[in-house]
């Protein structure tokens, strides 16, 4: 017979320990240990387990095509691969208040005059569900609401003859299956939820998107198991302060990852970004020292942003290096190639970096547009108002190639660049002939542009 058995599991990794201790051995966290009751197998030592026989395909057999259902929300459907697969399960996470639930009721009602649509909310009643969709103008759409937490309920209804194409299950931390006694939202019950939705959603084929809360870290809260269990995951991200978001997939197993859908929160809702470059850049003032327009890639897409950087004076001892929507690591690299490689010395300012509009970058390509700002920032001499900026810089001070340089330049030129700062590009290879090139073998090529202009000269060592 099954007996119980108690442990302590950790609610950040999973981890589980016989008793319980004030920090995780696994992962160092504290205070995240939580008791749960869990039920062993009965089986005796030595007993024989059956089933029935695996069967095995070639390898050179042809691939079934997986059919794709657009939403009719061009950018969701860029990020989720150009539709939802039938039968495939989607994880959405981001911060509160981001937007998450807002974006797939719309994306609900869009999909609800062609195919049968729920939305199950475990955190609100719904009549707040009505009201929000009253507030966004989609309220007459034919989606089946429901509030419910009960995993068990949920699937039986799923599992209707009448069941939905698409559900949605917001969140799957509200969720709860009977036979465990732990508590909503922990580990036990997130991976147990998990499990029987995405086993009804794969044998009915019913498309299923799960909104997931995340961690002050920024991580999907609940065991790192469940980003592997679903087929895709997609990140909601924001700055409180940016009307702008930005749907990121890390994870697609139906299409690419590093896609991105850009969008606008307005009265009524989230509305699409088409050109999210021209919308990045409308504020932006190009006679303004330490600013410069960054072409980078999120994807397929090249994206134009600007990034500021500041450097003053410090009056304290420990200079402060504040960065917002970049690697605060990379800027301390950056600083130390201009220091060590170029003789421009900030070590006694302070250093502010931000990228406008809440986007974050995570390319290795804005070094030199990082680079370019700074040293514009510290002579007073702004970036040439026409040029984009982009490229790797080494260690050694050299500027290294980047890929999906054409993409690049023809975004630039679509948006009124006039020329590019970029890296050296092999013999035989020309870029788009709208735009004038400038190309840099090193950094320290970069100087000679802020000294052709009055302002505070550059130190050199």
């Amino acid at each position: 017979m099954a007996r119980p058995t108690n442990r302590y599991v950790c609610q950040a990794c999973g981890a589980a320990f016989p008793k319980w201790g004030g920090k995780c051995d696994a992962c160092g966290e504290w205070n995240t240990l939580v008791e749960e009751a869990v039920r062993e197998a009965g089986a005796g030592r030595g007993a024989r387990v059956g089933g029935r026989r695996v069967d095995f395909a070639d390898l050179s057999g042809s691939p079934e095509v997986a059919p794709r259902r657009a939403t009719g929300i061009a950018e969701f459907d860029r990020v989720a691969g150009g539709g939802l697969v039938r039968g495939s399960v989607v994880l959405v996470g981001g911060d509160p208040g981001i937007g998450k639930s807002t974006l797939l009721l719309q994306v609900m009602c869009r999909l609800a005059g062609s195919y049968r649509c729920a939305y199950i909310s475990g955190e609100e009643a719904t009549d707040q569900i009505r009201m929000r969709a009253t507030r966004l103008g989609i309220a007459t759409a034919p989606v089946q609401l429901a509030a419910a937490t009960n995993v068990g309920d949920i699937v039986a209804a799923l599992d209707a003859p009448q069941g939905p194409d698409f559900c949605v299950i917001d969140s799957i931390q509200t969720m709860v299956v009977e036979t465990l006694e732990s508590a909503p939202g922990t580990v036990a019950q997130v991976r147990a939820s998990a499990q029987e939705l995405i086993r009804v959603a794969k044998r009915r084929g019913t498309v299923m998107l799960l909104v997931g809360h995340v961690t002050k870290e920024g991580a999907i809260a609940g065991p790192r198991v469940l980003e592997h269990m679903v087929d895709t995951v997609l990140y909601f991200e924001g700055e409180r302060g940016h009307q702008f978001r930005i749907l990121r997939a890390v994870k697609n197993r139906f299409g690419a990852t590093d896609e991105i859908g850009v969008f606008e929160m307005t009265d009524h809702g989230l509305s699409e970004v088409p050109n999210p470059s021209a919308l990045f850049l409308a504020e932006r003032r190009g006679d303004v020292s330490g600013a410069a327009v960054f072409a980078g890639m999120e994807g397929t897409r090249p994206l134009l942003v600007e990034i500021q950087a500041l450097v003053a004076p410090s009056p304290l001892g420990t200079p402060r290096r504040a960065v917002v929507g970049w690697d605060g690591g990379r800027l301390a690299m950056v600083l130390a190639v201009l220091e060590a490689r170029c003789g421009v010395s900030v070590g006694a300012n302070d250093v502010y970096l931000n990228v406008a509009g809440g986007l974050r970058i995570n390319e290795p390509a804005a070094d030199l547009a990082v680079a370019a700002a700074l040293v514009s920032s510290l002579t007073g001499v702004p970036v040439p108002a026409d040029a984009v900026v982009f490229g790797e810089v080494g260690l050694a001070g050299e500027v290294r190639a980047v890929s999906q340089t054409d993409l690049r330049l023809k975004e630039a030129a679509k948006l009124g660049f006039a020329s590019a700062l970029m890296p050296r590009r092999p013999r035989g290879r020309r870029g788009d002939e709208t735009i004038r090139i400038l190309e840099f073998a090193e950094v320290s090529d970069l100087l000679p542009l802020f000294q052709e202009q009055p302002g505070r000269p550059v130190a050199r060592g």
